[in-house]
C-alpha cells in the first residue's frame, strides 16, 4: 500500500480492490506501542529486576534499585506498578480478605440503648474476654441478666470459635430452678 501511495495511487483503491476498510488499515499504522507504554515497560522491569533480586523490598527501596539501573521514577509511580503487578515485600504485607467487605449489621438493634428490665431473663449482655495464662490463651464469654446483674450462662476455651458462644448461651438457657439462685436475684424477682 504504501509503495503505491508513494507512486501516485490513493491508499482508497486497493483498499476497494483487497475489499478492506480504511479504519483498520490506518489503525495498523499507527505504532501499537506508545512512548509512555514503552516508558512504563522499562520502568517494570526495573522494578522487577530489583523484586527478584531481593524480595523483602517494599516499592520505595525498589525506587532507589530502579534509579540505579538508569530507570528513574517517583516512589508514587513504582508503588502502582508495584500494586498493579502483585510485587509485594514478603514482610510486611498483611493477607487479604479475598476482596470481602463487611456488610450490613446481622441483626437490628431491639434493645435501642435502654439497658434496664423489669424481669429476669428479659434482656441479657454478653461479652468475650481474653485471658493470658501459663499453658497459653484463655477466651471466656460471658453472659449477664441486666435485671438482677448475674451471669446466668458462661463458657470457656483455649480457642475463640462459635461454639464458645453457642455453649454459652446453652448454659444459660438451662432452666434457673437448676442453679441457685443469689440473694440479690432472689429479693428482686417474684416468687415461682
Amino acid at each position: 500500500m504504501r509503495e503505491l501511495a508513494v507512486n501516485g495511487i490513493p491508499v482508497a483503491v486497493p483498499l476497494r480492490v483487497l475489499k478492506l476498510s480504511r479504519q483498520p488499515y490506518y489503525r495498523w499504522l499507527k505504532p501499537q506501542v506508545t512512548a509512555s507504554e514503552l516508558v512504563q515497560t522499562y520502568r517494570a522491569n526495573a522494578l522487577f529486576d530489583a523484586h527478584r533480586d531481593d524480595p523483602e523490598f517494599g516499592s520505595r527501596f525498589l525506587v532507589a534499585e530502579a534509579h540505579a539501573a538508569g530507570e528513574a521514577m517517583c516512589e508514587r509511580t513504582a508503588w502502582r506498578i508495584c500494586r498493579d503487578n502483585q510485587w509485594w515485600s514478603v514482610f510486611g504485607k498483611k493477607p487479604g480478605k479475598n476482596g470481602k467487605r463487611p456488610g450490613p449489621p446481622v441483626r437490628e438493634e431491639l434493645v435501642k440503648r435502654d439497658f434496664t428490665a423489669d424481669d429476669l431473663n428479659e434482656l441479657w449482655f454478653t461479652d468475650i474476654t481474653e485471658h493470658w495464662t501459663d499453658e497459653g490463651k484463655l477466651y471466656l464469654r460471658a453472659i449477664k441478666d441486666a435485671f438482677c446483674g448475674r451471669i446466668v450462662g458462661y463458657s470457656m476455651d483455649s480457642r475463640m470459635k462459635a461454639r464458645l458462644a453457642v455453649n454459652a448461651l446453652v448454659n444459660a438457657a438451662t432452666p434457673t430452678a437448676r442453679r441457685p439462685r443469689t440473694p440479690q436475684c432472689a429479693a428482686a424477682s417474684p416468687a415461682q
